[in-house]
């Protein structure tokens, strides 16, 4: 019993440390296990053979994610991106599965193995790739949304993958020792003819389809009846083992039970209740398997086959990479997303290990040839970190710099409001600036929201805000409002500070990311900053008491003294923010001012309901123009 406690904490200890670490670094968590796995296993040897045992109890991990990638299927929103999911991720697929089959059968492999060869490279790594568009910002931009659409296809496809490899098991390597597939000691089918074969396979996946839209509510309601979370919990993990079970029964892929059986419960009541309970189970199933992974690598094979698995690592990027360039030529993705589809995709994934170790036990790779091709998915998935940082350091500086280089919009008329920013925020001012009929100039140094604003008739002009001479050419000396809406937190700030000081009669309206960011600006000059997300806030705050009970006069009211009692307290807390800012890594006072806060709208929430008066409504007076 004390050498399986050891072994559990040798493992956790080295996911602990490595995982924190590689995602601080920007590796991501695939990595930060799997070099895990390599320090505890080749490196310092503190693990052996019994990682193969922990490999085949860790890929329920696997099934795991299969079943909650089938609950995430919703029809509607894969309807809406049909084309990219289907065209883009289709012919993804199909093209690099070609390409890599036609290079290992020229390689010398025989066909059934070139072309499970293919297959598993075909596949890039989700875990990877979605987390560093997302770390990066990334993943709202053609380039992301693209490359998310063929992630998507691609874990969809790893099911027919699964269904399909059984089926190129070449006779010599079942015929060998150990190579017979590992789908249990249990096998219903192994002596059935293939007709009846047929049939049992039919109905199990018929079993499992009818049994989860049926029987599955029936037996989450009379679980919830106990009132036991616990059970609950089981009760999911024992679906999807007894389906993984079934499936192998049958000689059949677990993950694709788990995924047939994830679609039919993707409408359930009981969704987010099993994706909330199966979720950290797979994490750590994932995690423990990609350890396992990294654990089992032979440095001895490194070793010996180093200029092979390099070759073939840098050759799996480059083919991947030419065949994702030309589909985006092919789907108009233009710009810097060309090369962050391209880019972002061109490594092998997760999925190549398991489904490498499925042909091992299905015969259709020797285990000799998958040491030699595991270390190639794991290397390209060790390069793809580098492949973003090419991206970021090589081909955005590239776009941005043809960008500024781009000579500004002549602006051919001067107004008294000036806009820096026509994005969502912006775009709502001009409009109801537009409707009032007050001139603006627009100014904004993305070309899509210059173009967007164009259609609905917005007069908007390309040019970096930021230049004094633009805001000259604009009118900025006779400006009697600027509107500061831009992305980028350090440039407003800079916008602001420079029209205070040349223009301090111009009053500023600032866009503030955050409560941090506002005080920024009112150091800066502005004259009033809003803060993005405050307003909207405070009006759902309001419905949300409303729908508890709350009169909605009384909840406006309330709404109406939050803000009372924020700005009393403004000064007091941005004078308190700048010591902050000055040096101070802690200032007691800023924490003592938020707790007097807190004390203060709690008693403001709790005064007595009185009918509104006119005096109660907040009054507004027209700023003094000053022209001196």
């Amino acid at each position: 019993m004390t050498a399986y406690f050891i072994q559990a904490f040798i493992y956790l200890l080295a996911a602990v440390i490595a995982v924190p670490l590689a995602k601080r670094l920007g590796l991501g968590s695939v990595l930060g296990y799997l070099i895990a796995g390599v320090t505890i296993g080749p490196v310092f040897g503190l693990v052996g053979q019994e990682t193969n045992t922990i490999q085949h109890f860790a890929e329920i991990g696997v099934v795991m994610m299969l079943f909650l990638v089938g609950m995430e299927l919703d029809p509607k929103s894969l309807w809406a991106m049909r084309v990219r999911l289907v065209g883009l991720g289709g012919l993804q697929v199909i093209i690099t599965a070609a390409a890599g089959t036609l290079i290992a059968w020229w390689l010398g492999l025989v066909w059934q193995t070139a072309l499970t060869v293919g297959l598993i490279f075909a596949i890039s790594s989700t875990a990877i790739v979605l987390q560093t568009l997302n770390e990066k910002g990334l993943a709202k931009t053609e380039g992301g949304r693209s490359a998310f659409s063929v992630l998507l296809f691609q874990d969809i496809a790893v099911i027919p993958m699964l269904a399909l490899i059984p089926l190129l098991a070449l006779p010599e390597l079942m015929e060998a020792p150990g190579g017979e597939p590992d789908h249990g000691s249990f096998n219903l089918v192994a002596h059935l003819t293939g007709w009846t074969h047929a049939l049992v396979v039919v109905g199990s996946i018929a079993a499992v389809i009818l049994g989860g839209y049926y029987l599955g509510p029936l037996l989450f309601r009379y679980v919830v009846g106990a009132g036991l979370r616990e059970v609950f919990t089981a009760t999911a993990l024992m679906v999807v083992i007894g389906i993984a079970a079934l499936m192998s029964l049958v000689n059949l892929s677990p993950a694709l039970g788990a995924f047939l059986a994830g679609v039919v419960l993707a409408n359930s009541e009981f969704k987010h209740e099993l994706e909330a309970n199966i979720e950290p189970f797979k994490g750590l199933l994932l995690g423990l398997f990609f350890i396992t992974v990294g654990a089992g690598i032979n440095f001895d094979v490194l070793a010996a086959e180093w200029a092979t698995v390099v070759s073939l690592g840098i050759a799996v990027i480059i083919v991947k990479a030419v065949v994702l360039l030309a589909l985006a030529w092919l789907f108009k993705i233009k710009g810097s997303n060309f090369w962050l589809f391209a880019l972002s995709l061109a490594q092998a994934g997760e999925f190549g290990f398991v489904l490498l170790t499925y042909s091992v036990q299905s015969s259709v790779i020797p285990a000799d040839t998958a040491q030699v091709l595991s270390l190639v998915v794991a290397l390209s998935m060790f390069l793809t970190p580098l492949l973003f940082i090419a991206y970021d350091r090589l081909v955005l500086p590239h776009y941005l710099v043809a960008k500024e280089g781009r000579d500004a919009d002549a602006i051919e008329e001067q107004a008294p409001v000036i806009i820096a920013g026509v994005g969502r925020f912006g775009q709502i001012i001009c409009r109801l600036l537009r409707a009032n009929n007050i001139p603006m100039v627009v100014l904004d140094l993305e070309l899509e929201q210059i173009e967007n604003s164009r259609r609905i008739n917005i007069k908007s002009y390309f040019g970096d805000a930021s230049r004094s001479d633009l805001l000259e050419r604009a009118g900025i000396e006779s400006a009697r409002l600027l509107v500061v809406a831009i992305d980028d937190r350090e440039r407003a700030v800079q916008m602001t500070q420079h029209v205070k000081h040349y223009y301090p009669n111009v009053w500023v309206l600032a866009r503030a990311f955050d409560r941090g960011h506002g005080y920024q600006l009112r150091e800066a000059g502005a004259d009033d900053v809003v803060s993005e997300t405050y307003h909207s806030a405070l009006e759902l705050g309001g419905h949300a008491l409303s729908a508890m009970g709350v009169h909605p006069m009384r909840a406006k009211q309330m709404t109406w003294s939050f803000v009372q009692n924020e700005e009393a307290h403004e000064d007091e807390l941005f004078e308190a923010w700048k010591e902050i800012e000055g040096g101070i890594s802690f200032s007691p006072r800023y924490g003592e001012l938020f707790m007097k806060l807190e004390e203060s709208l709690n008693s403001a929430m709790q005064q007595d309901w009185q009918e509104p008066k006119r005096e109660d409504v907040p009054i507004w007076t027209a700023p003094v123009e000053d022209r001196r």
